[in-house]
């Protein structure tokens, strides 16, 4: 799927060309060199962002005063070129599809379709819950327009209720603040009880998959995925129903309104829920050892790429950053053994060292990055 991938003024990277053949290349290379780098330009033309979380400005490469990633792409992709490029200056982004700039960047989300494991993942379970909405938002998005459509639609509603609750706080009351506030709150409801729905949906058809998959990497006692929406409906029956989850947040949105005037935030909707994982019945968050963390999040990125393969039609590209740094044999090994069951067809894999190269992947053409290039 990726035949070509270019980078200019990125991260360290004054200059990088790299051809990657079919079934995918292994990057060797020492901590701080670059080879990381190079799966976060990958991703980069998929998610229109840093998979590490950073800015766009923290990612061109010093003194530059932008960047600009394009990879060339074979079937099965819809499109033969996809280029990203962010300009220090304005804060501009643009994005083209077979040299045709978009209008909106999000008609190139998900052009270079990809999954990234690393050992950063554990995020997604010790973190706090924006990890793991983002995780559930990602994915999501990728794999339904719909469901990218109501995220973005919530959001903007958001930002103009908050910003009417901040003035409404600053200001103590004076003018009719109260009807400024509500008069986003049927926009918020509709799209975030969208919004909630679908999460609570993937959560109902996906955990007993999670529970399968945690034990497959070695957890030998229940894993558990569950959804909770803040304002919205957690009921077993209802909860994946947009028009109850909509009917719960209109309701939650009216009785918070009067602390959230004294506050300047909203307390409730889909930007405040939570994916619980729990191992044994007990909160992996709080509870879980190391070791158990890392598995769950490995089951989670598992599920992201069964779902991103299921909606696509064909697995991703495989991402790995030495993902099985932490792992013990038995376990870096069902990890492998799911990999391959899963069907990733293209990787891209990161390690420090040869020896490091797991024997699955030793068949992969290997290149070395020093300083930022590849030799």
């Amino acid at each position: 799927m990726l035949v070509h991938l270019a980078a200019r003024e990125y991260r360290n990277f004054s200059r990088l060309d790299v051809d990657v053949p079919a079934a995918g290349l292994v990057i060797i290379g020492e901590n701080g060199h670059g080879k990381t780098n190079l799966l976060e330009a990958a991703a980069y033309l998929g998610l229109l962002r840093s998979f590490r979380g950073a800015r766009d400005a923290d990612v061109v490469r010093f003194g530059a005063s932008a960047f600009h990633v394009r990879a060339t792409l074979a079937a099965p992709s819809r499109w033969h070129t996809v280029t990203v490029g962010y300009e220090r200056s304005t804060k501009k982004k643009r994005a083209t599809l077979d040299g045709v700039e978009q209008p909106r960047l999000t008609n190139a989300l998900g052009a270079l379709p990809s999954v990234a494991f690393s050992p950063a993942d554990v995020a997604l379970v010790a973190g706090g819950p924006g990890d793991r909405r983002r995780y559930l938002d990602v994915m999501l998005a990728l794999s339904s327009p719909a469901y990218l459509q109501a995220l973005q639609q919530y959001r903007a509603a958001l930002l103009r209720r908050n910003a009417a609750l901040r003035t409404a706080q600053r200001e103590g009351g004076r003018g009719d603040h109260e009807a400024r506030v509500q008069v986003w709150e049927p926009a918020l409801a509709e799209y975030g009880g969208v919004v909630a729905a679908a999460r609570h949906r993937f959560v109902r058809e996906h955990a007993e998959r999670y529970t399968q998959l945690c034990a497959a990497i070695g957890e030998r006692v229940g894993a558990m995925l569950r959804y909770s929406a803040v304002g919205g409906d957690n009921s077993e029956a209802e909860s994946t129903s947009s028009l109850v989850q909509t009917d719960a947040l209109t309701r939650a949105f009216a009785a918070q309104r009067g602390t959230e005037l004294r506050r300047g935030i909203t307390l409730v909707g889909p930007h405040r829920d939570d994916l619980h994982l729990h191992l044994g019945g007990r909160d992996l968050r709080t509870f879980g050892s190391a070791g158990q963390q890392r598995s769950a999040a490995i089951a989670l990125r598992l599920l992201e790429l069964a779902t991103l393969r299921d909606a696509l039609g064909h697995a991703p590209l495989l991402l790995l950053d030495d993902p099985f740094a932490e792992l013990d044999l038995g376990r870096a090994g069902r990890v492998l053994d799911l990999l391959e069951h899963a069907g990733a067809a293209q990787v891209l894999l990161a390690v420090p060292r040869e020896e490091d190269i797991p024997h699955a992947f030793t068949r992969l053409e290997r290149r070395t990055m020093r300083d930022g290039a590849l030799s």
